[in-house]
């Protein structure tokens, strides 16, 4: 079976060293398992770093990214497969319904809201497939304490607080991975129905190369 991890995180080149590095081992790694990449398409921050590392590392790596964002973020055109979507909720979309796992990086509101829904998601019971904050600077640290300030004041069950892992180094996350993997939930195991019931049993985003081609 394979094995696909989705990589919310930033695609603002103002991001240091330290977070490319980790994005850098993060897509090494995920090649070196044999896994395959699905992220937001682009070439530019950490975006980029962690395609990038994972090509390099002769990984599957699948960019999903909005026509109005192609030219912002830069979308990385030599990916495995590069989906060009009309929305960011058809982008979300096709993320989620492409994706075992997901592993959060440092990022911008775009990032966060990601993190968000996929939380709300799974604390909803719609999926059951692992996240993983793999923050090695606290940069997430302020978010855990609002959650914990959440749970505190009632406004959510405790449970909240068990539906996504920490990492500090990228082989915390490959271990909660391979965890996942032997200890499989039904629904991982649901996402090519998924992504058939929202696009039909295969996806191509209108304007999209293959799209242009057939009907050229």
């Amino acid at each position: 079976m394979s094995f696909a991890v989705c990589v919310f995180c930033a695609s603002s080149e103002a991001v240091g060293i330290p977070d490319r590095e980790v994005a850098r081992d993060l897509g090494r790694a995920i090649a070196e398992e044999g896994w395959e990449l699905v992220y937001g398409g682009g070439n530019v921050g950490l975006m980029g770093e962690v395609a990038r590392a994972a090509l390099a590392g002769g990984g599957r790596v699948t960019g999903v990214i909005p026509h109005r964002l192609a030219d912002r973020e830069i979308a990385l055109e030599h990916v495995t497969e590069l989906i060009r979507t009309e929305t960011m909720r058809e982008r979300k979309h096709i993320m989620d319904a492409r994706s075992d796992a997901f592993v959060v990086l440092p990022g911008g509101i775009g990032t966060l809201e990601e993190l968000v829904e996929i939380l709300t998601l799974k604390q909803l019971g719609f999926h059951d497939r692992p996240v993983v904050l793999l923050d090695p600077t606290g940069f997430w640290a302020p978010l855990r304490e609002q959650l914990h300030r959440v749970v505190e004041r009632g406004l959510a069950t405790p449970q909240l607080l068990e539906i996504w892992a920490d990492a500090t180094e990228v082989t915390e996350v490959v271990a909660a991975l391979h965890e996942a993997i032997a200890h499989p939930q039904p629904s991982q195991h649901g996402r090519d129905e998924e992504l058939e019931a929202i696009q039909g049993p295969t996806w191509e985003s209108p304007g999209s190369a293959s799209c242009a081609a057939r009907e050229g």
